[in-house]
Formats: C-alpha cells, sequence, structure tokens
C-alpha cells in the first residue's frame, strides 16, 4: 500500500493506481475512526462527482464508516461538492464526504473532507485524520453489503440535490432570471453542476451538459484555454447570449464570459459581486481574499468602508476566517469564490447566478456593469502564464526573491513588494506582478496586472527574461 497524503484540497491520486477501492476504505476507516473520537453519535455525508467509478468508490467509503456504526447520508446520483458541503450543515452530520478530483485531469479521482459548518474541513482536523490512515485497508470490502446496512439503518440513500435546489429556490429570484433565460449560457465541462442547471433552467443554452467521464481529454478547469468551444459558441450565437456561466468537476469554481466570448476573470467578478451585494442587496462585512486576488478589491472596499484582509492562498484560509467573523465575501484569483448569503464553501453555480440575477435586476449587460465598476477602480487587466522549470531552476529563482536580488525587471523598476504566500513586486500606476512556486511540481506560477492585456503580458515577458538570465 501507498502513503496516502492529504493536499490543499484533499487527497487526489491516479485511478487504478494509488486510487483504489483499497485505498478509498483505509482513508475511509480513518475518517470513521476520527468521527468516532471526537464526537457521540457520528454522521457523516458522502456524494460523488460525475468522474469514472464516483458511485463505486462512495459505496466503498459508505459501507466502511457503516461498518464502524456510523450513520452515512449517501447521495443518489453525482453531486456538485458545494451540495455535499450545505447538506452537511442542513442534516447535522459532523462531516461531508466528496468523491472527487475537482479540476484535474481525467485520469484523477480524490477524496474532500467538508466541516460540520458547511465548508473545508480545517487543516489541523485533516491532519488528525491523516495520522489515523493505517498502511494496509483492514476490511474485507467483498463481505461488506450495501443492502444490509441500508436495512439497518446505518445507511440512508437520498436526493441531497434536493436541498441545495431549494436553498436556491429560496435565495434567488428565479423568476426574473428564467425570463431572460435566452441571455444565459452554461458549460457544465462534464461535471457535477449539470443537472442542478437543468432542473432550474431547462431553457438556457447548455454545452457538454451531459454524462463524459473521460472530459473528452479536457481537464474540467474553467479557464479560458479549456473552455475554447463554449467561448466560441457565444460568438457564433449573433449577440444573443449575453453571458456564459462555467463550473469545473465539482462545481466549486466558475469561469466567466460576456456577450462577446471574453473571459471575465476572477477578480472582476470579485469586484462585481462586492458591488451588488453592498449597492443592491444592503449587505456588509469583511472582504477576505487570497494573496494573488488584485488590489483593486482593496480599493473598492475602502469605497464601500468595508473591512479588508488578504490571506495566504487556499481557501481553506479563506474559510476559518469566514466561519469566525461577519464576512461578506471570500475570494481566490483560481474561480473559488463564496459569499455571506451562502455557506462559507466555494460554489461556482451561487456565485453565476448572483451575476446574472445582477444583470436581470439592473437591465445592464455584464460589459456595463464591468464598467461600472472601473468608473470606481480604474480599468485593468490580469495574466498569469506558469513556467515549467527544472527544479533546481525554481529553487534558484526564489532564493533570488527572498535575498532581494531583484530590483526592477526591464524596465520596470520596483517600488515595493509583499511576500505572504510568494512574492508580488508591485511598479508605478497600480501594476504588478507576483512569483510564487508550487509546492508540488518544477512548476513557477506568475501573474501581473496592468491596464490592459497586451501590457500585463509585457510585463510577465519582462519578468521571465530575468528570472530566466541566469
Amino acid at each position: 500500500m501507498s502513503d496516502i497524503k492529504f493536499g490543499t484540497d484533499g487527497w487526489r491520486a491516479i485511478i487504478g493506481e494509488t486510487y483504489t477501492t483499497d485505498n478509498v476504505a483505509r482513508v475511509s476507516d480513518a475518517t470513521a475512526k476520527w468521527l468516532k473520537n471526537t464526537h457521540t453519535s457520528p454522521k457523516v455525508v458522502i456524494g460523488h462527482d460525475c468522474r469514472f467509478g464516483g458511485s463505486m468508490f462512495a459505496e466503498v467509503s459508505a459501507k466502511v464508516f457503516a461498518s464502524h456504526g456510523v450513520k452515512v447520508i449517501l447521495s443518489d446520483r453525482d453531486v456538485s461538492t458545494p451540495a455535499v458541503s450545505l447538506a452537511t450543515l442542513e442534516l447535522g452530520c459532523n462531516i461531508g464526504v466528496v468523491i472527487t478530483a475537482s479540476h484535474n485531469p481525467p485520469a484523477y479521482n480524490g477524496f474532500k473532507l467538508k466541516a460540520s459548518f458547511g465548508g473545508p474541513l480545517p487543516p489541523h482536523q485533516v491532519a488528525e485524520v491523516e495520522a489515523l490512515i493505517l498502511d494496509t485497508n483492514p476490511h474485507r470490502l467483498s463481505k461488506l453489503d450495501l443492502k444490509t446496512f441500508v436495512d439497518k439503518g446505518l445507511i440512508e440513500v437520498t436526493d441531497i440535490e434536493r436541498l441545495y435546489l431549494d436553498k436556491i429556490t429560496a435565495s434567488f429570484d428565479l423568476d426574473l432570471i428564467r425570463k431572460n433565460s435566452h441571455m444565459f449560457a452554461y458549460d457544465a465541462m462534464y461535471g457535477a453542476g449539470q443537472d442542478v442547471m437543468k432542473r432550474l433552467f431547462p431553457d438556457i443554452t447548455f454545452l457538454h451538459a451531459d454524462k463524459n467521464p473521460g472530459f473528452k481529454g479536457i481537464a474540467p478547469e474553467p479557464i479560458h484555454r479549456n473552455l475554447q468551444e463554449f467561448s466560441d459558441l457565444i460568438k457564433s450565437d449573433n449577440n444573443s447570449i449575453k453571458c456564459g456561466l462555467a463550473t469545473d468537476g465539482d462545481a466549486d469554481r466558475i469561469g466567466l464570459y460576456n456577450s462577446k466570448g471574453e473571459f471575465i476573470d476572477s477578480h472582476h467578478i470579485i469586484l462585481l459581486l462586492i458591488k451588488y451585494l453592498v449597492e443592491e442587496k444592503k449587505l456588509s462585512g469583511k472582504v477576505v481574499n487570497a494573496f494573488s486576488v488584485s488590489p483593486r478589491v482593496k480599493k473598492l472596499c475602502e469605497h464601500f468602508n468595508l473591512p479588508y484582509q488578504v490571506v495566504k492562498i487556499g481557501f481553506k484560509y479563506v474559510s476559518e476566517i469566514m466561519v469566525s467573523e461577519d464576512v461578506l465575501l471570500g475570494g481566490e484569483e483560481s474561480g473559488g469564490i463564496a459569499i455571506k448569503t451562502h455557506i462559507p464553501e466555494r460554489d461556482g453555480i451561487w456565485i453565476g447566478l448572483t451575476i446574472w440575477e445582477y444583470m436581470a435586476k439592473s437591465g445592464k449587460s455584464l460589459e456595463a456593469l464591468i464598467q461600472d465598476v472601473y468608473d470606481l477602480v480604474g480599468p485593468f487587466s490580469f495574466e498569469r502564464i506558469d513556467l515549467h522549470l527544472k527544479e533546481d531552476q525554481k529553487l534558484r529563482i526564489m532564493e533570488q526573491c527572498r535575498n532581494g536580488s531583484y530590483s526592477n525587471f526591464g524596465d520596470m523598476k520596483i517600488e515595493r513588494q509583499e511576500d505572504l504566500d510568494g512574492y508580488k513586486y508591485f511598479f508605478k500606476n497600480d501594476q504588478w506582478v507576483m512569483i510564487r512556486p508550487s509546492g508540488t511540481e518544477p512548476v513557477l506560477r506568475t501573474y501581473a496586472e496592468s491596464d490592459s492585456s497586451e501590457h500585463a503580458f509585457g510585463i510577465l515577458k519582462k519578468t521571465h527574461e530575468v528570472l530566466l538570465s541566469e
């Protein structure tokens, strides 16, 4: 048996190699023991996304929990991560399990843990579970019978997606959105958001909204290079589609397009949400963003007199604050955003519907709403390029950053820097570049912001020339 380690968002591995029924049983066994050590009469909710073997792996997990006497609520269908997180809270469960590898390539599956409050299980508790994982699977899976556990009342198979639909129905003006359904399109990326959207909005334009565990060979990550077909669909639709929403494999991350088929990044989405929640919903609270998010968000928070906090990259850092403080919005550059009207969890569908409701209520196009934001914080563009380097190259560059070796990148003079999680270098006119290493592979992530996409890419080019010159 192999070592099983949880990363920033669960355990993930290649199906059939390390991701096997035995290893899923090992993780489930450890989680069940942790539950019994920390709770009386523990209860767990389990769901799975649309990946290969999802139902089988979820049933293995459910049977292992039930063998420990833990009550299991098992989803009767593939379901999104936010739906499982909501069910964990609404059904009074002590923990939630999602069989998903989120936006990873189709060869992967994974195991996410959700806390009773409906967000990611805090890192110290994940570490406690990880420490209980045995070297071998202690269960004879052939001897664990699903029907027997169902008959005993230890496993209850139910439609947990209905809870999620009910929460959406109670929280949005769905009639207004449906009246404008001709304006909207949804790319499910063959992921777990497709059934919810079909049940809510059967008349919108759909793409990749059927079951394909191989995702047609494209990782279900809602970034522009994976959404070219969706962008082309919007461009070819004679301008009738005003906004396109995409979600990743487990529907907790968002991708967004305007009527021109142009990708709208998370920085712009976060700004739009803050403006809508404050001006139209009359809500307030702290805004908590990951280190890679645009400083324009801080500028908008100052305009609305909202507290603002920057945390390390990883939604678990955002979620921890949302649980303990009054938070209006928490967000990441990678498309994970949570808002006050919902659970402390990333939710691509919830965020997308908030934008659609904003458009429908205001009668404005997405482009016009973004211009309203620009009127407050100024226009900007954000770009990102990941450099695939040798590990020694990556380490050398990060050592240079730590030593303060860089004073400029080409003709861009560094005026100040921040180093909360990686290194962010600021230039004149609100421009910046950020350098951050991957913790798991020989990749250096570089991000830049300027007044146009062309200038942002120019900053990245100048930065790369300096970083790779030695």
